[in-house]
């Protein structure tokens, strides 16, 4: 195996041994992340009276399949199931235009004070959404947005700094002669952008689209502040419609619609991995440069 190239290249070029050991510490570091998946997999199969059961059952003596459509009756899990979704989409797509547009004019466009407001764009990274929950609530609820799944993807489409400092970075190694020779044949600015940078830049662009996809998919405090109607809830809010207020949680119905809930993402990830990782290797070695 060859080390070079990879991040622990330095440490096993000098010791032969050090190569099974990282292999090692990795396979132990994933069963660890991986054992809540595990668990979660079981519970959503056993019976009530294995879920408190001591000591712990991992395999269920029985698999109880019929969890799963009753943990989808027992919300309107589908009509959430269409919220989230419409917000990742909606999200998705205003994140990957808007914010591979302004990194393109932070990268290869002159004009003044550029590097001045990049600078204080990236300061807003800074800014804890806390800290501007309130405001942001005031604003949505003049506009009459409130109850609505505006608040929720409209601000993807005005871009974000994180974003836009990745897209800026991998512009910024798209050699520049592309965009001359696009322009002396009477390429617009626009069209230079659309046509030669953002299929150049696929594989950053996936990073940024599965980033959105990911966050918005799992985010729990916007759809808990914007939305009061339970129609317009996503899957985040109505997980917690499993735990009764008088006790007595679900776990079994829980665990079987919290994989349901999981699983989009882990195969969304699991068909663009190569894609993601290019990019996040586009990106390490822009840096390193």
């Amino acid at each position: 195996m060859k080390a070079a190239g990879t991040p622990f290249g330095t440490l096993t070029g000098k010791r032969a041994w050090t190569v099974p050991l990282i292999h090692v510490l990795l396979l132990g570091l994933s069963a660890l992340f991986i054992f809540p998946l595990l668990w979660m997999l079981s519970t959503s199969l056993k019976p009530v009276d294995q879920i408190y059961a001591f000591p712990p059952v991992w395999v269920p003596k029985a698999m109880h399949w019929e969890n799963y459509p009753k943990a989808v009756s027992y919300i309107p899990f589908w009509t959430y199931t269409f919220n989230t979704v419409f917000i990742c989409v909606m999200g998705l797509i205003g994140a990957v235009l808007s914010n591979a547009l302004v990194a393109y004019g932070f990268a290869r466009l002159q004009w003044p004070g550029r590097d001045v407001l990049f600078g204080f764009t990236l300061a807003t990274m800074m800014i804890p959404f806390p800290v501007v929950m309130v405001p942001l609530y005031g604003v949505f609820r003049e506009l009459g947005w409130i109850g609505t799944t505006l608040p929720m993807w409209v601000p993807s489409w005005f871009a974000g700094a994180f974003n836009i400092f990745l897209l800026r970075q991998f512009f910024l190694r798209i050699p520049a002669n592309l965009a001359e020779a696009a322009r002396l044949d009477g390429a617009s600015e626009l069209r230079v952008f659309w046509s030669v940078y953002l299929p150049l830049a696929r594989p950053a662009l996936a990073v940024v689209a599965l980033f959105h996809f990911i966050w918005a998919w799992n985010d729990f405090l916007g759809p808990l502040l914007y939305l009061p109607h339970q129609q317009s809830f996503t899957l985040a809010i109505g997980l917690q419609f499993y735990q009764s207020q008088h006790g007595g949680t679900q776990w079994h119905l829980l665990m079987a619609a919290s994989m349901l809930t999981v699983l989009p993402v882990i195969l969304l990830f699991f068909f663009t991995q190569r894609t993601f990782l290019q990019g996040l290797t586009f990106l390490k070695n822009t840096e390193a440069n």
